[in-house]
């Protein structure tokens, strides 16, 4: 319970804590929680399923509350509460770190992220994901460029259809099951028709957090108004529950309608790739660029799901992880150069490398990373996932295969245009401690992915293993 109970604690502090600790406050926080995911990693067998809570009751319209991880599950509380000290060390040494709103919703934002990655009832899974969109929207409003607003409540409406289309599904699930436990709802067998209309109703909510095309319109401008914070927020971690929900909700709960979703989900992931990465190519806007190019990696990873086999989601969670890191490692980049220039034009930037030589070998670190470079975590990722859309049509994965070259000219250009060429500045403030700890770290956990895959591959295996056991357990059958 200690994965719940510290974010909410620290959160409340926060709030009430002195201006001038605040930020220590937060960070204290976040690696109190990142201490206990690692002691339950430490003790954990992944072939086991932990049971956090369970009342052994059922309410009356079937709620259980049943919350619980196995490997999936812990994998992604892992990987959440890596990423939020990360966050919150590249911004320590920015206004936003003292203010105590900001770091009190973080942590709210932490509780509701470990809540959807640990809810084993539908409904719970419902109420945690609604509940991430309350920190990370006040974030933007209240420390977003200008003009805010009016995109805010485009990702406000966006998120709320999406989220209802997954109330639906779940409600019209509940009239077939005794109640909302996963367990329950796993079992429940339908018809194609009926199958087609609760998957979708799960896909709207998740193609609009991912965002895949054609619901990607809210991201690139949400991306550019919010704080660099919030940005890595919903890069790095927001939008992994859509990914982790396909796997865990979305499949198994309506397996029925795999044969009608496949096709569209990959085709609609493809283009993502090819669309996003081009227009990534033509961005003058650093962050926009970097926005578009997490569309493109994002797209891939959808079309991989798809598949449901249990080397390809494998790579899924590989590349999830790789995502997450390279997203805020980018961002961080571009956060610092639109801080010390006052600009995020790439035309206005150049020779930057020459006056911060350590900024410029780690963005290039990270470049490099993005690009998947073999021994980055990118480069397994990528690999498993092209060779398992290529066994599925060799057409989608030559298609798919594109972002790779795609992704190093947006990149590559994105990197040239502002660390190399004549300065047009006549200093520029390298590296502060904390701004060098975080591009570190995440470095070291991509060389470790990349280099030793097979600790993610292991960790995650038997709980695949388990969920393929219990639809075949409901007579579905896996496509």
């Amino acid at each position: 319970m200690e994965i719940y109970i510290i974010p909410l604690l620290f959160a409340l502090i926060a709030a009430i804590a002195p201006k001038n600790l605040v930020k220590h406050v937060g960070l204290v926080g976040a690696l109190s929680s990142l201490v206990v995911t690692l002691t339950q990693v430490v003790s954990f067998s992944p072939a086991e399923t932990v049971t956090l809570f369970d009342p052994n009751f059922i309410t009356s319209f079937g709620l259980t509350f049943k919350m619980g991880y196995d490997g999936m599950g812990l994998f992604m509380v892992l990987l959440t509460n890596v990423m939020i000290p990360i966050i919150l060390l590249s911004n320590l040494n920015r206004s936003i770190a003292n203010e105590k709103s900001f770091n009190s919703m973080v942590m709210l934002m932490q509780f509701g992220l470990v809540g959807v990655f640990t809810a084993m009832d539908g409904i719970m899974f419902y109420v945690f994901w609604e509940l991430t969109l309350i920190p990370i929207f006040l974030i933007v409003l209240w420390y977003g460029a200008p003009e805010r607003k009016n995109i805010l409540i485009k990702f406000f409406i966006y998120t709320f259809v999406g989220s209802l289309g997954m109330l639906l599904s779940l409600m019209a699930l509940g009239t077939y099951a005794k109640d909302f436990s996963h367990e329950s709802l796993v079992a429940i067998q339908l018809v194609p028709k009926t199958a087609f209309w609760i998957m979708g109703g799960f896909f709207l909510a998740f193609a609009i957090k991912i965002p895949l095309f054609p619901f990607h319109t809210w991201q690139p401008t949400t991306y550019t108004v919010a704080p660099m914070a919030g940005t890595m927020l919903l890069s790095g971690l927001m939008l992994k529950m859509a990914l982790f929900g396909m796997i865990r909700w979305m499949i198994p709960l309506a397996p029925e309608a795999m044969a009608d979703f496949k096709c569209i989900v990959i085709t609609l992931g493809l283009i993502g790739i090819l669309y996003a990465a081009i227009i990534a190519i033509k961005q003058s806007d650093i962050k926009r660029l970097f926005a578009f190019a997490s569309i493109s990696h994002v797209g891939l990873i959808a079309a991989g799901i798809m598949l449901f086999d249990k080397e390809t989601l494998s790579a899924v969670f590989i590349q999830i992880a790789n995502h997450s890191l390279v997203a805020v490692g980018l961002f961080l980049a571009a956060g610092i150069l639109e801080k010390r220039l006052g600009t995020r034009t790439l035309s206005e930037m150049g020779g930057v490398a020459k006056l911060a030589p350590k900024f410029g070998f780690w963005f290039a670190v990270i470049a490099f990373a993005s690009v998947s470079v073999p021994f980055t975590s990118g480069f397994i990722g990528e690999f498993l996932l092209l060779k398992g859309l290529y066994g599925y049509n060799w057409m989608v994965g030559l298609a798919a295969g594109t972002t790779l070259v795609f992704g190093a000219v947006y990149t590559l250009r994105a990197y040239q245009l502002s660390m190399y060429g004549a300065p047009k500045m006549e200093s520029f403030k390298d590296l502060t401690w904390n701004e060098l700890l975080a591009f570190f770290l995440i470095t070291v956990f991509i060389l470790i992915i990349g280099v030793y895959p097979q600790v993610v591959i292991d960790f995650v295996g038997p709980s695949l293993d388990k969920l393929f056991l219990s639809m075949q357990a409901s007579n579905t059958l896996i496509p």
